[in-house]
């Protein structure tokens, strides 16, 4: 993980799911070591590298973070500062990622006080970035929208926030823990729902699914009890957008165009997929490096939850309602008590960090209370900031992934806050109990967003954290880095409260949860980190695979060579045809196994870079990998016939003997991780 804190504002987005499972195998194929460096989902490698999370600064005694003053002269919030500001670092950006084009924007007191386009909108064509009328993907930023729109109807009195979403459905979602959905669960990312990525994003215009049949197809097991655990949920978001239809008789695109963007005066503004046709030529291109060429527009199938396309102008209408009471040059979307609701603490993992608004997420920092929200497509990637005590907001979209390892929208910020808004941090002192509570916390820990019943769960425990003892006390989590590369030295300042030792207002806090182990509340308040029994930790599964790739790779070698050693020696197999037929079909059954893991491993990997590939069309060449799969599992019954009749024969060499007991543990290790992950599940719901 990068800094956890930058790495909230590359995750939180939600929508590249490659931050999800697709990195985690990356870590699989690379000799099974979580790939550190990959962007997208699209930052950092692993789940929880890409939504690792904003830490809070220091929480007052009546919860929530406290808010200090600033010790420090800010800069003056000005265009003429805020020009050279960001002209100094966002054309430094894109030169050294690899980026094609930016759009940045400040709103402050109800005016656009800067909005500027850096780059390229369309780099072969030289055209350049407008903040006026180029559009940008903002990915889950979107979600605010729909959340706006669901607000707008509970003010009506036409959805209740804690009444059971399924009144408002068509369809029935399931109640596993015999408690209902609230749309409250929905807006805090309470509603237990594990991940999924099947169809999140495809490039194929002409096969859009209706929002219901999205919904009903994609309905996703709930592993939490609602209201209980934040897991981001882009299925809970496209729930929300459903019911906004349901409730208004509008079908969802024209309630937000008829409702938000028409009378905040956005015109430069559509969910709609494809563009109209008026809005077609302003369209940024999307780029994974800005040297690798323009990318096909991308569908983002569940598009409540994130298929916006806006201009940096139009985004700071929004923006400026939200900072005014829900007005913006004299047009009302939101009544003022309402907004105060929306803005207002619902959920956290912990009192003493980042708390879910409804919708928005806290970011605060610098002395300030921010609440905003992150986006991501595989392309765009965005952030949205209010700064609710200074009134002021701050918009910035990237249209490229780019190849830095920290996504560069979580520096920026950082600066941004440093220079007009500067705070220094109270000193702190470690506790001298820091040495005992690190050992007492450590262990590996899986992100709550996650896939848990599905064939992707492997790439869940893939990608888990690793906590461990520093030196002098200090702590280590192994997937949270600084900016410079480097694990970040956590240190005790409380009991059990960690805090970023070049950066103390970055903390995490480790409490128990329900089942009696640790759980890891970060900044970003829709994910936390969980503690897993040690067959469930990274390490064993990890070793576990490389112990039988190894073996199974290794008995495929050898067989030719040792089969071309006896001829050229003439040394005949002393065995009897019995026990050479045992021999030959265990081989083949390594053979079965090794080709399981390889084209399973190579598909996922190909899926990673390549989001619109993982839809229902690939389901048969799923099913033909997972065959090949049964074939190995079913073989270990011979594997299994191999090794008896091998031990129990009198006078047969002991490396052989050896061989085969390495054979049938390999396998029985393949196959209770395929159990156990559900990668011959027959249900292809991911």
């Amino acid at each position: 993980m990068k800094n956890a804190r930058r790495v909230a504002r590359n995750a939180r987005g939600g929508l590249t799911i490659r931050r999800v499972a697709a990195l985690a195998v990356i870590f699989a194929m690379a000799t099974l070591t979580v790939a550190s460096g990959a962007q997208k989902q699209t930052g950092p490698a692993t789940p929880v590298q890409r939504r690792a999370a904003k830490l809070a600064p220091k929480t007052s005694s009546a919860g929530g973070p406290a808010m200090l003053p600033p010790s420090l002269p800010p800069a003056e919030l000005t265009q003429a500062d805020l020009t050279a500001f960001f002209d100094g670092l966002v054309p430094l950006q894109i030169e050294r990622d690899d980026i094609a084009g930016a759009v940045v924007a400040v709103v402050r007191d109800g005016k656009v006080i800067f909005a500027k386009g850096y780059g390229y909108s369309d780099l072969k064509n030289k055209k350049p970035v407008s903040a006026e009328d180029t559009l940008f993907r903002c990915g889950s930023i979107s979600k605010l929208f729909t959340w706006t729109a669901v607000m707008q109807l509970v003010q009506d009195g036409k959805i209740n926030l804690d009444g059971d979403i399924n009144q408002y459905l068509d369809f029935k979602v399931a109640e596993p823990f015999g408690k209902p959905i609230t749309m409250r669960d929905l807006m805090t990312h309470t509603p237990g729902f594990e991940e999924t990525i099947r169809d999140l994003i495809t490039a194929d215009q002409k096969n859009i699914p209706s929002l219901r049949d999205y919904l009903v197809n994609h309905e996703p097991k709930e592993i939490f009890a609602p209201g209980t655990t934040g897991a981001y949920s882009n299925y809970g978001a496209t729930l929300a957008g459903y019911i906004v239809q349901r409730v208004s008789g509008e079908d969802f695109d024209s309630y937000i165009e008829r409702h938000i963007f028409g009378p905040l005066g956005m015109t430069h503004a559509t969910f709609r997929q494809p563009l109209p046709k008026d809005l077609q030529p302003l369209m940024s291109e999307g780029y994974e490096r800005a040297s690798g060429g323009e990318k096909k527009f991308e569908i983002v199938t569940p598009f409540p939850a994130g298929s916006v396309a806006i201009s940096a102008l139009d985004i700071t209408h929004f923006m400026m309602a939200h900072l005014q009471d829900g007005t913006y040059n004299g047009a009302q979307i939101l009544n003022p008590e309402t907004v105060k609701l929306m803005h207002t603490r619902q959920y956290a993992p912990d009192p003493r960090v980042n708390a879910m608004c409804l919708g928005f997420y806290e970011e605060t920092r610098n002395g300030h209370r921010i609440i905003g929200h992150g986006g991501d497509t595989q392309y765009f990637h965005s952030d949205l900031h209010l700064i609710l005590d200074a009134n002021t907001g701050l918009f910035v979209s990237y249209n490229s992934a780019g190849r830095g390892d920290v996504a560069p929208r979580g520096p920026l910020f950082d600066k941004f806050l440093d220079r007009y808004f500067p705070y220094t941090p109270p000193a702190t002192k470690p506790l001298a109990t820091a040495a005992a509570d690190a050992r007492t916390v450590s262990g590996s820990y899986i992100p709550s967003r996650r896939s848990q019943t599905s064939i992707f769960y492997l790439f869940s425990l893939l990608g888990e954290a690793g906590v461990a003892p520093g030196k002098d006390g200090a702590l280590v989590v192994a997937d949270l880095k600084g900016i410079n590369g480097q694990p970040i030295e956590w240190h005790e300042t409380e009991p059990q409260v960690w805090r970023d030792a070049s950066d103390a207002q970055n903390k995490i806090v480790f409490a128990k949860n329900s089942d009696g182990r640790w759980q890891i509340a970060l900044g970003f308040p829709a994910e936390v980190l969980q503690q897993v029994p040690w067959y469930q930790s990274k390490n064993f599964i990890q070793w576990s695979m490389v112990f039988a790739l190894v073996v199974f790779a290794l008995t495929l070698i050898l067989w030719p060579v040792a089969a071309l050693a006896r001829r050229h020696y003439r040394h005949p197999v002393e065995a009897s045809p019995r026990e050479q037929r045992a021999r030959r079909w265990a081989r083949i059954v390594c053979g079965f196994d090794l080709a399981f893991w390889a084209l399973f491993l190579a598909t996922i990997v190909y899926g990673a870079g390549h989001l619109g590939v993982l839809t229902r069309g690939l389901n048969p060449w799923l099913r033909f990998i997972q065959v090949i799969g049964w074939l190995g599992a079913i073989g270990t019954l011979v594997v299994i016939w191999n090794f008896a009749a091998s031990v129990g024969t009198a006078g047969r060499w002991w490396w052989a003997k050896t061989h085969d007991t390495l054979i049938v543990v390999a396998c029985l290790l393949s196959i209770w991780i395929v159990w156990y992950a559900h990668l011959l599940s027959f249900s292809l719901n991911y």
